[in-house]
């Protein structure tokens, strides 16, 4: 299987931590938030990860190098000076990741979920593994109908009565994605700002919400540990945590 880490965002709410080191390569536990990723990929089975940049991008082949170290094969996916966003982003990375399902992990998070759980073929477009939601998150993004596995946009359950107990989670940043996702994507996404550059800048938000009306999401809920890491104060605490072995 394949990977691709989302590492290409800004980190303006990280500043001024970001303003000389990329987000996902800011430390916590004593190593970089993304090597924790690399590590937990590479124990799962995962042979070629995909990392798409921006921000300081140099820096991330400066300090992961070719991925060899761990026993991957690192490809570097530079979107330029803006980032293309996750839909954009995805799309771009496409030729290293190919038709088969591929993993997909947000390089500015950290958990204790073993990526070697994830399905490694997924009946729909994408099978996302969610959380309880955050503080800072409160209303959380999608709905999980527990009995189903289906995962569902909005407060209700399209298509009829849900099989089980729905429950409003968070998205983690942590799924099984098909390249199928992204077709017919102008017709999800609509004429908004930067579709009409080369290569395409988008959300993908739209296109999983489409594939929700499908049927075509699955999920699962993860109970152990998660964090968002998206200000100076979380990854202090974090940090405090690991090294105290929490």
């Amino acid at each position: 299987m394949k990977a691709l880490i989302f590492a290409a965002g800004l980190g303006e709410r990280m500043r001024p931590l970001t303003d000389a080191t990329p987000k996902p390569l800011l430390t916590a536990g004593g190593k970089p938030l993304i090597v924790w990723h690399l590590e937990k990929l590479a124990a799962s089975g995962v042979s070629e990860v995909v990392i798409n940049t921006s921000w300081l991008a140099d820096q991330f082949p400066q300090r992961l190098g070719d991925g060899s170290q761990w026993g991957l094969n690192l490809h570097y996916s530079y979107e330029g000076e803006r980032p293309l966003e996750t839909g954009g982003g995805m799309l771009a990375a496409l030729p290293w990741l190919g038709e088969a399902p591929f993993l997909l992990v947000n390089g500015d998070v950290w958990t204790d979920y073993e990526f070697a759980r994830l399905p490694r073929m997924i009946p729909g477009d994408a099978h996302l593994v969610l959380v309880d939601n955050p503080p800072q998150h409160p209303q959380g993004d999608f709905v999980l109908d527990t009995a189903s596995g289906r995962v569902h946009f909005g407060d209700g359950v399209e298509g009829g009565r849900p099989a089980g107990e729905v429950q409003r989670k968070t998205y983690s940043g942590i799924g099984i994605y098909r390249a199928n996702l992204l077709q017919d994507w102008r017709k999800h996404v609509g004429a908004v700002e930067g579709t009409e550059q080369t290569p395409p800048r988008f959300k993908l938000s739209p296109l999983l919400r489409a594939a929700m009306a499908r049927g075509q999401v699955s999920g699962e809920f993860h109970t152990g540990r998660w964090t968002d890491v998206g200000t100076p104060e979380r990854l202090a605490r974090l940090d405090a945590e690991l090294k105290a072995g929490l």
